[in-house]
Order: C-alpha cells, then sequence, then structure tokens
C-alpha cells in the first residue's frame, strides 16, 4: 500500500466509481485477498475519511463478489474491523456511519443463511440507534452533531437484516419488536432530523408488514396514537424544514399510515434496459433502497446484470439481447444527432407558423 494517505483515498474512490458503473467479479475472485488486506488496513489506520471510503468499497466488493464461498470469507476478514468502528465512540462519525451501511450490506449479502452472524449483527447496530431512543421519563436524548446521520444508517442497516431474520426466529422476533421495538420508534417520530424521522416511519410500516405476514392477528396496542402522529407528519408544514424535505416527508408518511390503517402499499416501477422491476411491498423497497445507497448510479446497471441482485429481486438470468437488436439501437452520438435535426427541423417549422401570424396581426 501506498505511504500518502492522499493516494490511498484517491484509490479508494477510483474502486468505488469502478465497483458501482461496471461489474467485475471474475476479475475481483482472483485478486480478493490481496483487496480484503488492503481494505482491512485502510480501515484499521485510516483517517476517518480514508475509513468511510473503505467501508464503501467493501460493501461494493461483496456485491460485486456475489453470494457464495467468496463473500463470506471477505465478510468473515472484514466483520470484525466494521463492527469495532462502528461501536467506537471515538471514531469518526463520517467512518462509523459509513460502516453501517458497509456491516449491513456486508452481512445481507454474506451471512444470509448463518443465523448466529446475522443475529450478531443485528444486536452491534442496535447497539447504536437505540441510543437515540426515549429514556424511561419518555425525553428524547440530546445527540452530538452527526449523531443522527448515524442512528439512521445503523437503523436501515437494521430494517435491511431483519428481513433475513430466519423463521425458526421469526415468532418471537416479531414479539420482541412489538413489545420494545415500535413504542420506541413511534417516540422518536419526535425528532428533530426530518431524515431520521423518515427512516424511523418507514421501518415503522417494515415492521408492520413483516408482523403481519408472519401473524394475521398482529396487533400494535398503540396504533390510534401512531396513526394520529402519522397523520400530523404527514400535514406537516415546519417552515424550519426544507421545502423539499418537506415534501418528501409528507409524502412518504402518506403512504406509512395508508399502509398501516388499510394494508396497501403504493407499487412502484423502476426501469432498467428493456426490464422493469416492480416495488411492491417495504421490505422490496428497503432492499432496493440499501443497494442504490451502495451502487448509486449504477444500480440499474447491476440490475442488469449481476446475478446476486437477479436472484434476490427473481428477475431470472441475464438477459442476452439479440445480435440484430444490438445492431438496430443506436449510440449516444447517433441519438444526439438525430434529436438535433429534429429540434432544428421543428423550430423552422414553427417559425413559418409565427411568421404568418405576426402577418395577419
Amino acid at each position: 500500500m501506498d505511504k500518502s494517505a492522499k493516494t490511498r483515498l484517491a484509490a479508494l474512490e477510483s474502486l468505488k466509481q469502478a465497483f458501482s458503473s461496471k461489474l467485475l467479479s471474475d476479475f475481483l475472485r482472483t485478486r480478493q485477498l490481496t483487496l480484503s488486506d488492503c481494505l482491512e488496513r485502510s480501515l484499521r489506520k485510516g483517517s476517518g475519511e480514508e475509513q468511510a471510503a473503505a467501508a464503501y468499497v467493501s460493501a461494493q466488493f461483496c456485491v460485486q463478489l456475489c453470494a457464495g464461498d467468496s463473500s463470506e470469507d471477505c465478510f468473515t476478514v472484514l466483520r470484525h474491523t466494521l463492527g469495532t468502528i462502528l461501536s467506537d465512540t471515538c471514531a469518526s462519525m463520517v467512518a462509523r456511519q459509513s460502516c453501517a451501511v458497509a456491516l449491513g450490506m456486508c452481512c445481507y449479502v454474506s451471512a444470509a443463511e448463518d443465523a448466529e452472524d446475522l443475529l450478531k449483527t443485528l444486536r452491534n447496530l442496535e447497539c447504536v440507534f437505540t441510543s437515540s431512543y426515549p429514556n424511561n421519563e419518555g425525553v428524547l436524548p440530546a445527540l452530538k452533531p452527526g449523531a443522527s446521520r448515524l442512528h439512521c444508517a445503523a437503523l436501515q442497516a437494521w430494517a435491511l437484516l431483519v428481513t433475513l431474520c430466519p423463521a425458526s426466529h421469526n415468532n418471537a422476533w416479531h414479539k420482541i419488536t412489538a413489545i420494545y421495538h415500535l413504542p420506541k420508534l413511534q417516540a422518536c417520530l419526535e425528532s428533530n432530523d426530518v431524515n431520521y424521522r423518515i427512516a424511523v416511519g418507514e421501518t415503522i410500516a417494515l415492521l408492520f408488514e413483516l408482523g403481519r405476514d408472519n401473524d394475521q392477528d398482529f396487533l400494535y396496542d398503540d396504533s390510534d396514537t401512531l396513526c394520529e402522529c402519522l397523520k400530523c407528519l404527514a400535514k406537516d408544514g415546519n417552515k424550519h424544514t426544507a421545502k423539499n424535505d418537506r415534501r418528501k416527508q409528507r409524502s412518504i408518511f402518506r403512504e406509512v399510515l395508508h399502509y398501516i390503517e388499510n394494508e396497501d402499499f403504493t407499487e412502484e416501477k423502476i426501469r432498467f434496459g428493456t426490464e422493469v422491476l416492480y416495488i411492491d411491498s417495504w421490505m422490496r423497497r428497503r432492499i432496493y433502497d440499501a443497494f442504490k445507497e451502495v451502487l448509486e448510479s449504477g444500480v440499474r446497471h447491476h440490475l442488469q446484470h449481476n446475478e446476486l441482485l437477479r436472484m434476490i429481486f427473481e428477475l431470472g438470468p441475464p438477459l442476452v439481447l439479440d445480435s440484430s437488436v444490438k445492431a438496430n439501437k443506436l449510440s449516444r452520438v447517433e441519438k444526439h444527432l438525430y434529436n438535433s435535426a429534429a429540434f432544428k427541423a421543428r423550430t423552422k417549422l414553427r417559425n413559418k407558423v409565427r411568421d404568418k401570424r405576426a402577418d395577419v396581426m
């Protein structure tokens, strides 16, 4: 590894861009140990910024390796270091936030069938975001700057892993959720941070969905109070919040309220290539949003070509376009030239019409 922190950070950013935009599974499997070792060193010895970048690349690395022994080996190497940074209150908030995202994604991809690893990671993430829960008197704690973003990342990673909770643990798990987590999360809807409120609302909807899927008689004792709180948030006009944030909050809490009252989810379509992914549940949305956060703008490319994502979203094997279809597709330059010519012709035609109108007047 290079001794210059600036060079290492630039290399991590380059890897982040490459892993997002391209599928490099076969290439990476032959260099797995080398890259795992480099990422672990950056996590252990790097600055907060380097640790944050290394954590994100670690998550992308596991997604690139797809499900199987390779990703499990990668998670085994990095799990302890990611968990240590996440739990370290003296570490950089940005690094801890990235480690929460990476820990959730790496565990989701690599430890889906290992109940022990899954439950350990859930507890690790729980220890972070539960520090935002109200005390025995029902008062929310005063948080350090940046803590809300950390709690948001940990809660969303936890919610992602909850979707994997083994069937053997489901009954006990959802009873604990209803008794302990739901009332605490309901109290967190009063948080001052709009993004954390949104994450809490989506998690509440997800827990309701999982509870109902597991038990037809699933009930939450304080659902009336919860619905009243959600109605207020769905109509919130707080001028201290940015306009876009207010709009996003109202939209999401309307969906959450509608689902809790009517068990109805607003379906969303994600188009990529010639295919469409249907987001038809809170669980599916949480999984898609998690991959979107890690892969950023490259998520659609991975939906087309990454076997792991296609397996998770039940899209089948990657489509192989017929050579005649590929040949008929216009290149980006050809599309640009075609659009330019069409625009020019349209402008000329409209100018003639405008000239005639001017003469009449």
